[in-house]
C-alpha cells in the first residue's frame, strides 16, 4: 500500500506516516458527576452520521460518567451503537459505552474525527470481542498502525471538508424530518379522526360530511402477485417487491422475463394507476404504478388495487394515514410475519369527501411527499459523496 492517498489538496505532497493509534490520540478516562454539565448517552447518537437525536441532551442526571471537552471525540463502542460519533462542540459527561478520544499535541481532532469514519478504522474497530455484547476492543485499535499526514494544516483542512460535509447532511436531513413531521400532522388534521364525518382542517369552500366507503365496493379488483420462478433477476420486466416502495415512490432494481410476465404471473400484471400496498412483513407501504415504470409485475407481499372510484393521490394518501396504520394494527394476520388478508384490505373504510375536495387533499400531499424526497435524495447524494471521498483521502 502506497504511503500517498489518491486525492489530496493541493500544496501537499510529501507521504504520510504510519502512526499507531495510541500515539495520536489518549482515551480519556476522567469520570464526574458535575450536575452543570449536559449529559449525552450513547443512545442519542445518530448512527454514521456524527449528530445528535434531535440535539437534545440531559443536564443534572445524577449518574456518573466520562468528562469530555470541547473537540473531543465520543465513539460508541458497543453494538448496536458501534459505529456512532459525536465530535463535541462544548463540554459535557458521556453517560454510557463509549470512548472518548482526544487528540494528541500537533494531531488535528477534526481529523480524528474523519480518520474514525475511514475504511480502515472501521474494518479495525469492527473487530469485536464478546458474544452476547460485542464491543471493539481497545487494546487492538490502539495498537493498530494507521497512516495520517504529517502537515497539521493537511490534516485540519481535511478534517474541515468532513465536518462541513456531515454540517450539509444534518441540514438537509432535517429538512427532511420536519417534513415528515409535517406531513404526519397534516394527516391527522386534514382527515376525520374515528367515529368522524368532518376533518379538523379543511380548504376553503368545503363543508359537506365526509362519506364512509368500503374499499372494495368502489374498486374494480383487488389481487396479489406470485413469485416468480426464476431468481436470476435477468429480464426486461420491472418486478417490484415491497423494499422498492419508499414515500410513496417505486425504485424497482429487480426484473423477470417476458415470458414470466405473459404466462404464469399474467395475473398480477400492473397497469398504468395501479396502487400497490404491502400486506406482508412492512405493512401499509403504498405507492401508484406510473407508465413509465411498465411493463411491471409484483409479489404477493403487495396487494394490487385497480379501477377505484377515488382521485389516485387521495386515496394512497388515505392508505397511509392514521386510520389504515389503526386498522393494520388492530388486525394483523400473525404468521411468520404480520400480514393482512385481500379480504381485510378490501374492507378498509375510506373517508372522502367530494371529488374536487378529494383532489386537493390529494395534490397537496404529493407535493409535500415530492418535497421529501427530493431533500431525501440530496442526503442520499450527500453520503454517498462522502463515501467516496472517505475511500480516496485516506489510505
Amino acid at each position: 500500500m502506497g504511503m500517498q492517498p489518491k486525492l489530496r489538496f493541493k500544496g501537499f505532497t510529501d507521504d504520510w506516516e504510519k502512526r499507531k493509534f495510541k500515539t495520536i490520540v489518549n482515551r480519556v478516562s476522567t469520570t464526574s458527576r458535575k450536575e452543570t454539565l449536559p449529559r449525552i448517552e450513547y443512545e442519542n447518537i445518530i448512527s454514521g452520521e456524527g449528530r445528535l437525536k434531535n440535539d437534545v441532551f440531559e443536564i443534572g442526571d445524577s449518574r456518573k460518567g466520562i468528562y469530555f471537552q470541547k473537540n473531543d471525540v465520543l465513539y460508541g463502542k458497543l453494538r448496536p451503537y458501534l459505529n456512532n460519533w459525536f465530535f463535541a462542540t462544548f463540554q459535557g459527561i458521556a453517560i454510557g459505552d463509549f470512548w472518548v478520544l482526544r487528540a494528541a499535541p500537533c494531531i488535528s481532532p477534526k481529523f480524528i474525527f474523519s480518520l474514525i469514519q475511514s475504511p480502515r478504522y472501521k474494518v479495525v474497530a469492527n473487530m469485536t470481542t464478546g458474544t452476547k455484547m460485542p464491543r471493539s476492543d481497545w487494546n487492538n485499535v490502539s495498537a493498530t498502525e494507521f497512516r495520517i499526514a504529517r502537515n497539521e494544516d493537511e490534516q485540519m483542512k481535511i478534517g474541515q471538508l468532513f465536518l462541513s460535509l456531515d454540517n450539509l447532511i444534518t441540514v438537509n436531513q432535517r429538512k427532511v424530518d420536519l417534513l415528515k413531521k409535517k406531513k404526519t400532522g397534516y394527516l391527522q388534521k386534514l382527515f376525520p379522526k374515528n367515529g368522524q364525518n368532518n376533518p379538523e382542517l379543511r380548504f376553503k369552500g368545503f363543508t359537506d360530511a365526509w362519506e364512509k366507503r368500503r374499499l372494495i365496493d368502489n374498486t374494480k379488483l383487488i389481487t396479489k402477485g406470485t413469485t416468480p420462478k426464476d431468481k436470476s433477476g435477468v429480464g426486461n420486466v420491472n418486478f417490484i417487491k415491497v423494499e422498492n416502495l419508499s414515500n410513496n415512490q417505486i425504485y424497482p432494481v429487480q426484473k423477470i422475463s417476458q415470458e414470466e410476465h405473459d404466462s404464469y404471473l399474467k395475473r398480477s400484471r400492473l397497469q398504468a394507476n395501479d396502487i400497490l400496498f404491502s400486506i406482508a412483513g412492512t405493512l401499509g407501504r403504498i405507492a401508484i404504478v406510473g407508465s413509465s415504470l411498465l411493463p411491471a409485475n409484483t409479489n404477493q407481499a403487495l396487494s394490487i388495487i385497480r379501477g377505484y372510484d377515488f382521485d389516485s393521490d387521495f386515496l394512497i394518501t388515505s392508505l397511509s394515514g392514521h386510520v389504515v396504520a389503526e386498522y393494520i394494527r388492530k388486525n394483523p394476520t400473525v404468521g411468520a410475519q404480520p400480514n393482512l388478508s385481500l379480504e381485510q384490505v378490501g374492507n378498509l373504510i375510506i373517508s372522502s369527501p367530494i371529488e374536487e375536495e378529494q383532489e386537493k387533499i390529494g395534490s397537496f400531499f404529493k407535493l409535500l411527499n415530492h418535497l421529501i424526497t427530493v431533500n431525501q435524495r440530496k442526503v442520499d447524494l450527500l453520503k454517498k459523496e462522502k463515501k467516496a471521498l472517505l475511500q480516496k483521502m485516506f489510505i
